[in-house]
């Protein structure tokens, strides 16, 4: 059952769309993410869901209601936006229970919520309930501003970029304990991020936004396998783009090139036109594999040890160049700036989008 739906969402700032008629449903108790470059319209979507914005045309529902003429703080939604501050003044305590004193709750309900929402912040009460904002680190205290909203029960959390100022570790644990926590309270997430990695390690799934469009939806692998367009291809991961068309049903063709052959499953439907070839770097291998069925000679420019794997730029025409995920450090160490190489790839290692 869908927790949120967003149905031809437009708005615009001064004649400038920043969103274009956005379509989404999103799933009860799901985590999920809408993720996009800077200026994409991915925040103006949340504020428009939290009701901090009002849509020009269209309409959002929660819980199967329209909230077009409902107030925020009516809406059961929890915010939790990027630079947000607990207030300095109070304890952690007083921090959590401020909107639940609001509510006129009983102090030993207000007790009780607030250590409940503690302990699956695994923040035992007893240690830090009475801590103020700067005897926490900066994890902790996003963990506080996190807390503050749940305890209140939304039926939503909104999250714009929570952990971007955080240090890359920290960043990295508290994502696993945000989805950890999701889990574990059922409450919808909805994550706004401009990082990849980041979407793909807490979400169920993604919406890729790009100029107040969404480009896809999908789970992080459907997303990172099987990208609709370039924008999308380009954006998620790594890619290797090459320029072409198909000739038959899954052979491609590009100007100075041998045919290369795709897996049908892999063609997105653009068969007989123009289009463009994406190739992971991870899935190219150097060396005349037998098992491999695409070919192509090159010559390596430039190799990189990047710690768990190398990378390798090669250059298969002056105007194609390619770059390689190399995970055996004996492979890497062999290759020359210079050397002439096979490099390859199985049919079903590579997609095609529509050159548009």
């Amino acid at each position: 059952m869908a927790e949120v739906e967003v149905l031809n969402v437009r708005k615009s700032y001064d004649g400038v769309e920043a969103l274009r008629g956005v379509t989404l449903s999103i799933n009860k108790n799901e985590f999920f993410s809408l993720l996009g470059p800077s200026g994409c319209g991915k925040t103006t979507l949340l504020r428009i869901i939290a009701g901090l914005e009002r849509q020009d045309e269209g309409n959002v529902k929660i819980g199967g209601k329209i909230m077009d003429d409902v107030p925020p703080n009516k809406r059961g939604v929890g915010l939790v936006f990027q630079g947000t501050a607990i207030f300095p003044h109070l304890n952690v305590f007083d921090n959590i229970a401020f909107g639940l004193k609001m509510r006129g709750l009983s102090r030993g309900e207000i007790r009780e919520r607030v250590k409940k929402i503690l302990e699956l912040m695994n923040m035992p009460f007893e240690k830090y309930a009475w801590k103020k904002s700067h005897q926490l680190s900066g994890g902790e205290r996003q963990r506080v501003e996190i807390a503050r909203s749940l305890v209140l029960e939304p039926k939503v959390l909104l999250l714009d970029e929570p952990l971007g100022p955080l240090d890359l570790k920290i960043r990295q644990k508290m994502q696993l304990e945000l989805k950890r926590l999701q889990k574990r309270v059922g409450t919808t997430f909805i994550y706004v991020t401009h990082d990849q990695m980041e979407a793909f390690a807490m979400s169920d799934r993604i919406a890729v936004m790009d100029r107040g469009m969404v480009l896809q939806v999908g789970t992080p692998e459907e997303i990172y396998e099987k990208p609709l367009n370039k924008f999308v291809a380009d954006f998620i991961g790594e890619t290797n783009l090459i320029e072409g068309a198909f000739e038959g049903e899954n052979i491609f063709v590009a100007n100075g090139l041998p045919p290369i052959t795709i897996d049908p499953s892999q063609t997105n439907g653009v068969i007989g036109k123009k289009a463009i070839l994406s190739i992971r770097p991870e899935r190219i291998v150097i060396g005349n594999s037998p098992d491999y069925e695409n070919k192509l000679s090159a010559s390596v420019i430039d190799k990189q040890f990047m710690g768990p794997y190398g990378v390798v730029k090669v250059g298969v025409l002056p105007e194609v160049l390619l770059t390689i995920h190399v995970r055996e450090p004996q492979i890497l160490r062999n290759i020359k700036i210079g050397d002439s190489v096979t490099i390859c790839w199985k049919p079903s290692d590579s997609f095609v989008v529509e050159k548009r």
